[in-house]
């Protein structure tokens, strides 16, 4: 049991990882407004990891799938 724990948590990891440099790349393909736009969601990703990929998601991201 404990075994399918660690692996579970483990598979949550890398896709969170995953997740979080998708983040950083689409941030540098986007086209902002201006240049410290972008700057600002790369340091906001950056230095908050996965919490500040899930900001960005959801505040600029996904508004724009619709």
């Amino acid at each position: 049991f404990i075994v399918f724990l660690f692996l579970l948590f483990f598979a949550a990891m890398i896709l969170l990882l995953i997740f979080w440099i998708f983040m950083i790349v689409d941030v540098a393909q986007r086209k902002f407004r201006n240049e410290s736009d972008k700057t600002m969601w790369i340091l906001i990703i950056v230095l908050a990891g996965v919490i500040g990929a899930v900001i960005y998601y959801f505040m600029i991201k996904r508004p724009n799938k619709h």
